[in-house]
């Protein structure tokens, strides 16, 4: 890794995202109905958009099968969407479900990154990620949908407060690699 790419890996910018990413978090978890209804809110309203869009798609396409077709998937989107508008609480639980599948996925992959990149420094945060989130994951499905209302609020909070520290810790780790090698090519140059 080039020295100016550590640079950037370690940069205060950089550092500060991830110090926001965990300060969203702690806020997720502290208010967690309100996170998941904002959640659900914000995907239906794009599920209402997409839909919205795929029916004007529709019309500009060619063909009677193909308008058919877009038309279909443009009222499933509309349906979805403005049902999950309108019914939030329900919203909520059909969302917590994805959630834990999303989570499982999510941790499987953190998984598998970590057993391909064990040897960097810092990689045991993403093992240590990879597990919290699939054992999260694993979790909430156990107990669906009986905690549908604080499951989606407090579970992306903690995940967000895991995904800030493990990107806070690989920054770190950066900033004092990229350090270290400054040092020892400042030394070189001096002792030459």
């Amino acid at each position: 890794m080039a020295l100016g790419t550590l640079a950037t890996h370690g940069s205060g910018r950089s550092i500060a995202w991830a110090v926001v990413l965990i300060l969203f978090g702690v806020l997720a978890v502290a208010l967690p109905l309100g996170t998941s209804l904002g959640v659900v809110a914000i995907v239906s309203w794009l599920v209402v958009f997409s839909g919205a869009t795929q029916l004007i798609h529709a019309f500009q396409s060619q063909g009677a099968g193909n308008i058919a077709w877009k038309l279909f998937v443009a009222a499933a989107y509309l349906i979805a969407g403005l049902y999950f508008v309108f019914h939030p609480l329900m919203g909520v639980a059909s969302f917590t479900l994805a959630l834990a599948l999303f989570f499982v996925a999510e941790g499987v992959l953190d998984l598998v990154a970590y057993f391909q990149n064990r040897s960097a420094a810092g990689a045991g945060w993403i093992l240590f990620d990879g597990v919290v989130t699939l054992f999260l994951g694993i979790l909430v499905w156990r107990h669906w949908p009986s905690s549908s209302g604080w499951v989606i609020g407090t579970l992306v909070g903690i995940s967000m407060i895991m995904t800030g520290t493990t990107r806070l810790m690989l920054h770190l780790a950066a900033r004092r690699l990229k350090n270290r090698l400054s040092d020892q090519g400042s030394g070189i140059r001096l002792a030459a």
